[in-house]
């Protein structure tokens, strides 16, 4: 029972902040290439409740796959709106990446303050971390996918002759109700498991570094 709660607490914390910093990141961009309809709507902003729509967050809380408010975007603005569009859909899943990152610096430094102090408070904020980080990941992948309307199947506007490309769009609703018959069937775990753990090995590899200075600080007897 005290399992699920936390897991429950976890995903609203998730929710809370990862879906807010990937829809603001989505509108901040579209503002520096030109458009400024995110910033009109009141969506460069990280309170949760201009993000958040009601079928999505109990989706995340509960399954643990949601979505947010989609930041309007007017193409006509940009001035390339080819990269505009491509960096604007782009910079979502960026910044999920990004707080996954964060996070498993701030659990790998948790998880090392709790073995040398053997605390179970450090040890458990360490555990919320490993969550934060694993959903964010998640969050990120699953994004990156070229399926509409996910934000990776903008980059078909870049590489599509238009006509392709918004044909394809046109059906973006039809494909939507697969993809989410697609995740509830099993059917995409094994790749997104295989691409959300190369993604967990890169991360790894990159904080490395925290490893090595709190192994330091521990063996120096400093922590």
């Amino acid at each position: 029972m005290n399992e699920t709660i936390l897991d429950y607490l976890i995903k609203a914390l998730v929710l809370f902040t990862a879906v807010p910093v990937h829809e603001c990141a989505h509108a901040w961009v579209a503002e520096k290439m030109g458009d400024d309809t995110g910033r009109k709507q009141g969506r460069i902003t990280l309170n949760p409740f201009a993000h958040l729509t009601l079928w999505g967050s109990l989706m995340m809380i509960l399954v643990g796959f949601g979505w947010g408010k989609p930041v309007m975007v007017d193409s006509r603005n940009f001035k390339n709106p080819k990269k505009g569009m491509v960096l604007t859909s782009l910079a979502g899943p960026a910044s999920n990446f990004i707080m996954a990152f964060l996070s498993m610096i701030v659990y790998k430094v948790l998880a090392f303050l709790s073995y040398a102090k053997d605390s179970s408070t450090l040890d458990m904020m360490a555990t919320v971390f490993v969550y934060i980080t694993l959903i964010n990941i998640s969050l990120a992948v699953f994004n990156f996918l070229p399926i509409p309307p996910l934000d990776g199947s903008k980059i078909f506007n870049a590489i599509l002759p238009e006509k392709w490309y918004f044909t394809i769009m046109k059906y973006e609703n039809f494909i939507f109700i697969a993809l989410i018959i697609l995740v509830y069937s099993g059917l995409l775990d094994a790749p997104l498991s295989f691409l959300q753990g190369k993604v967990i090995d890169v991360m790894l590899f990159l904080t490395g570094w925290v490893d090595n200075i709190m192994t330091l600080l521990i063996a120096g007897g400093v922590i």
